[in-house]
């Protein structure tokens, strides 16, 4: 069995000396580099599924790293996104924050500060990454309950007991109990704590969304 992928960095540069010497230096850490000289070809081809990040040139002829990530952000990319800037000024610096993006420095950029920027952009990439499956997997696991079983889970989500519950809905705490039961099951909930930090914003969004 192959070992998984790096996290593959994207490097948008026009200037090739600053490409090349940035992609040797991340390339010295592990990280996988794709260097891409015209911001264009960049958005028409990145792969958008790896993990990673992406080191964006402000000033570049066409189009500027600015727009560059506007349209990024625009498009739901979620790579975090470092900008980058020889000529930086602070309202050029609040745009970027504002636009969505994770780091800005300036150049000649200090190699510590770069690489500490990349594994940091890479760790919430990951984090980031692992919460999007989480809540598919919590979504595609709550569409399993009958409805119940979410009537019996939004009353544990309240904190009623077995029998409040049973008198709310009309049937013995018996039953509740073997509702209960059947939705931990469905839900692969090992404890009242993991069922309530999984799911108690699935109930509060399905509560929100009756008529």
């Amino acid at each position: 069995m192959s070992a998984p992928l790096s996290p593959l960095i994207h490097l948008i540069d026009d200037d090739q000396a600053v490409r090349e010497s940035l992609s040797l230096l991340i390339s010295t850490v592990g990280l996988r580099v794709q260097a891409w000289a015209e911001p264009l070809a960049f958005l028409r081809d990145f792969e958008r599924d790896a993990i990673g990040a992406i080191v964006l040139d402000v000033r570049m002829p066409g189009l500027s790293g600015l727009t560059v990530l506007d349209q990024l952000v625009a498009q739901g990319v979620d790579q975090p996104i470092i900008m980058l800037t020889g000529h930086g000024t602070v309202e050029m610096c609040r745009r970027a924050f504002k636009a969505g993006a994770a780091e800005f420095l300036e150049k000649p950029v200090n190699d510590e500060a770069l690489l500490e920027a990349l594994h940091n952009a890479v760790r919430q990439h990951v984090r980031s990454r692992e919460r999007l499956q989480d809540d598919r997997v919590a979504r595609a696991r709550y569409a399993q309950l009958s409805e119940r079983e979410r009537e019996v889970l939004g009353l544990i989500v309240e904190g009623l007991t077995n029998k409040e519950m049973g008198r709310a809905l009309g049937v013995s705490p018996r039953t509740v109990e073997t509702h209960r039961a059947n939705l931990f099951a469905k839900l692969e909930a090992s404890s009242l704590a993991q069922l309530i930090r999984h799911y108690a914003v699935l109930v509060e969004d399905e509560g929100s969304a009756a008529p």
